[in-house]
Parts: structure tokens; sequence; C-alpha cells
């Protein structure tokens, strides 16, 4: 295949879908950490097992739809029903009496993600060359956090009128504009026929056994991930640091606009210098981010300074992560080596989450950043260790 960005307007109108599906979500998920703690009384603990879970159930499904969409290669039915069950579970919200009710709700969301994400990413390295798809992956996030970016200002505007549960309601228009834009304008990738015989099981083993450099890789990430928090505990830093609830929305806004700003440089950057190399400036983000957390400065200014670094660092991540793996994976197996990297990735977000929230609750936000960031520079010496043995691998083909 030549190097020429002939499938960029498919990665453009999944840039879309993901824009609107986005919108939807981030207009709750800026407001849903502290309703959870503040108006249906659950701990950090719980919401930090919430969050874990939840995304835990999102990484195990992208195993299983990734390997489906190449046995039967096809990728958009998958990514449709993720779309659509996500789109429809999330108003429920406002119907939420207790964290339980809020967990059924996030889990289900979270099915509809894990169900569409490896497909989509498989669809979206399928459309390019190798040789893009930084800048594919950095387009499409890019897009996709714009909505990001809407959302949270959108549920800021509506809460100054109305109350929290007309943000989970109102989130059901975007959601299905980003169904419709999905059924009409993405296109199927043609992909190499696999065996028929072939099972999820005998694919995680083909990918195991012809990619070593991707299985380090996956186990390097995966160390990174058991030491990774998610927004929700920035959030309730910044609300210590006194940012009012209404604001929490904005603060989340200002994450997701570094995470915006940052995409397609960080993709196009990759593309140029090696994407193990911006994998692992990531890395160095966080553990910066998980640093200022203990800093004492007790002012809202400094809360939106810290949103804007962990913004930086998930946008690169975010990019990157899904951008190095076809260079390792040949078209094919592409589906299960998503769902494969983000199933390790679950599994230890799952437990990091639990863990950051429990050490905080129990003893105190200092010793929980001593466990992120010494997890962060494990990875950062495994990333160290890796570029010097593998860097230098010659792509797969992605024709």
């Amino acid at each position: 295949m030549e190097d020429k960005p002939k499938g960029l307007r498919n990665v453009l109108m999944l840039g879309l879908v993901s824009f609107f599906t986005d919108f939807s979500t981030e207009m709750i998920l800026g407001v849903l950490p502290t309703f959870i703690v503040n108006n249906l009384g659950a701990s950090r603990a719980i919401l930090g097992a919430i969050e874990g879970s939840s995304e835990l159930t999102s990484y195990a499904f992208r195993m299983i739809s990734g390997s489906l969409s190449d046995k039967f290669r096809k990728r958009k039915i998958f990514i449709l029903i993720g779309y659509g069950l996500s789109t429809v579970s999330k108003p429920f919200f406002a119907f939420a009496s207790g964290w339980l009710d809020a967990f059924i709700v996030r889990a289900v969301d979270r099915v509809g993600k894990g169900v569409r994400t490896a497909p989509r990413d498989a669809l979206i390295a399928d459309s390019v060359s190798e040789s893009i798809s930084g800048k594919a992956f950095g387009i499409h996030r890019t897009i996709d956090q714009l909505g990001a970016i809407v959302g949270p200002l959108v549920a800021f505007a509506i809460l100054q009128t109305m109350d929290i549960q007309a943000v989970f309601l109102i989130s059901l228009i975007p959601g299905a504009i980003a169904v419709i834009i999905l059924i009409f304008l993405v296109k199927e990738v043609a992909i190499k026929k696999l065996s028929s015989s072939t099972t999820i099981f005998r694919n995680i083993g083909d990918l195991v056994k012809a990619n070593k450099p991707f299985v380090i890789l996956t186990i390097i990430t995966g160390v990174f991930s058991l030491g990774a928090f998610n927004f929700s505990f920035i959030l309730l830093r910044a609300s210590e640091l006194g940012v009012d609830q209404s604001f929490i929305p904005i603060v989340y806004a200002v994450i997701n606009i570094a995470h915006t700003v940052i995409g397609i440089p960080a993709g196009i950057l990759a593309d140029k210098i090696g994407k193990e190399k911006v994998l692992l400036i990531s890395y160095v983000i966080f553990a910066t981010s998980s640093i200022l957390m203990v800093v004492s400065i007790n002012n809202v200014a400094f809360a939106y300074i810290l949103a804007t670094i962990f913004g930086l660092y998930v946008g690169i991540s975010e990019t990157v992560q899904r951008a190095i793996i076809p260079k390792y994976v040949s078209t094919e197996l592409r589906g299960t080596a998503y769902g494969l990297y983000s199933l390790v990735i679950g599994v230890c977000f799952f437990a990091s989450n639990i863990t950051f929230g429990f050490i905080w609750d129990n003893y105190n936000i200092h010793m929980a950043v001593v466990y992120s960031v010494t997890l962060s520079i494990c990875a950062i010496i495994g990333m160290l260790v890796f570029m010097k043995n593998y860097d230098k691998t010659i792509p797969h083909s992605s024709c």
C-alpha cells in the first residue's frame, strides 16, 4: 500500500461519531464523580471501584469484539452495537437513587464502549498506512476530544438553570446523532481472511507467538496502568482545592482541552521520532501530574494547572498507545491485538483505581501518589529498555 491517506475520510467520519458520543458522555462524566460521592453518598474507594470495574468491563469486551471482528472480517457492526448501547444507557443516570444504580448504568455504558473500541481502532488502522497511523489516530482523538470539551461546557450551562438529572437526560440527543452518522457515513475496509476454524483463543495464541515485541510492550503498558488513575481523582482534588461543585465540569473541560490540543501534534511527532519515545513522554507527564497532586498550593487556579498537565498526559497516551500497535501486528490480527492490549490495561487500571482510592481514604493522598509514581518509574525504565531492543523493528505491512 502506498503511503497516501486514502482512508482519512473514514477516520474523519469515525471522528465525528466519537465527537457526538463524547459530547454525550462527557456531559455526564464532568459531574458524575461528585454526584456519586456527594449526592449518592459513596466513598472515594467506592468511586474507584465503580470507575475501575466499569473500565474493566469495557476492556474485557474489547477482547471479545476485537477478535470477533477479525474472525468475521467485519468491524462496523460491532462498532454500531457498541455506540448504540452507550447512547441508550446514559440517560438512566437520572433515575439513580444509590451508588449501585449508578454503577449498573455506568457498567452498561462501558460494555458499549468495550464492544466498539477495538473494532473501531482496528478499522482506523486498516484505513491508512502504518507510516501515518500516528497522524490518523491523532486526528481521530482530536475530533473525539472536541466533543469532550463541548460536553462539560454544555453540562455547566444546563446546571445554571436546571438540575443534574437534566444533564443525564439531554445527553441522549448527541448520542443519537453519532449513531446516525455511523450508519450512513462510515465504510468497511476489506481485511485478510483468517482460517474458518479461528477462535478467540487461537487468535490470541497466534498473536503472542508471532509478536514478541507486542507482548513485551503490552506488559510494560500494564505495569504503568497498575499505577495510573483516571480523571475522577483529579476532579476530587480540584474540589478539595476550593473549586465549587457547579464549576467542576469546567475543570473537566480543561482536562479535555489539553487532551484535544495535544492529540494531532503527539501523533505527528510519534510518526517522526518514534511512537515508543512519545509514549515514554506521556509516562513522565503522568508522574509529574501525580506529584503535583500533593503540592501544598491550596487555591483554585492550581486546580486548573493540575487539570491541564493531566490532560496532556491523557491526550498523548490515548493517541500513541493506539497508533503503536500497527507497527508490531499485521492487519488480520489487529482486532485481537487491540482487544488483548486493552484487556491488560483494563485489568491493571481496575486494580489501580481501587488501590489509589483505598490508599487515599485510609492513609492519605501522599501515600497514594507514592504508589502511582513508583509504578510509573518502573514503566519508564521498562520502556527505555524496550526502546533499546525493539524500536527498530520493521513494521508489518498494512496492505
